[in-house]
């Protein structure tokens, strides 16, 4: 398999998402720099670890660490502000975070273009819990545009029509770990089970192999 240089950045998580994507781009034969945001999130040691278990061992830069934490410290979001789940239940309104996916969106940018990176890959797929302002169709569009009318960055998003089942069966087929990645939203050590992105991700796997 051929590789050119590196020209791309992976938001990478250490979800089943975007690890998919890192070994579906490690198919297509693209070399990528994978980056981690911790935005204050209260499992982002958790997913750092796993994302580093994950992440294949070939054909990617360094795995780099951007801290933007600052941003939404004090947050009532229970993506930020753990819950005690013996005692509270959480919703996908309490996982809302104002304008995430533009700041780690645009972010990725930034960061690809001052390193002559030409492209911003994200594992977005066509589901909205939170009901984000930030995660339409629409706005992916445009803000795709902005960024390479204003700049040199293209946003990638192969799976933005995808479902949750379909990355599923991509990543068992490309041979990626997706037992290992970690995607839950309520907990920060082991996955609750109940979270929307838990129920997610255990009715994609139900009966895959």
């Amino acid at each position: 398999m051929s590789v050119t240089k590196t020209t791309a950045v992976v938001l990478a998580s250490g979800g089943l998402d975007s690890t998919t994507l890192a070994y579906w781009l490690r198919s297509q034969g693209t070399a990528f720099a994978p980056v981690f945001f911790d935005y204050g999130q209260h499992c982002a040691a958790t997913e750092r670890e796993r994302l580093t278990e994950v992440l294949p061992e070939s054909i990617f830069g360094p795995l780099t660490t951007l801290n933007i934490g600052d941003i939404y410290r004090g947050c009532s979001s229970r993506l930020i502000s753990r819950a005690d789940l013996w005692q509270e239940s959480v919703t996908g309104d309490d996982l809302y975070l104002p304008y995430r996916n533009l700041l780690l969106l645009a972010t990725g940018a930034a960061y690809a273009q001052s390193r002559g990176y030409s492209e911003v890959y994200a594992a977005f797929i066509n589901s909205n819990h939170a009901r984000e302002i930030d995660c339409s169709a629409e706005f992916f569009d445009r803000l795709g545009g902005m960024l390479s009318d204003y700049g040199r960055v293209r946003i990638r998003m192969p799976f933005r029509d995808y479902s949750k089942r379909k990355v599923a069966e991509l990543g068992i087929l490309l041979n990626a770990p997706i037992a290992r990645t970690f995607s839950c939203q309520a907990a920060a050590l082991v996955p609750c089970g109940a979270c929307p992105n838990c129920r997610d991700r255990l009715s994609a796997l139900d009966g895959l192999e």
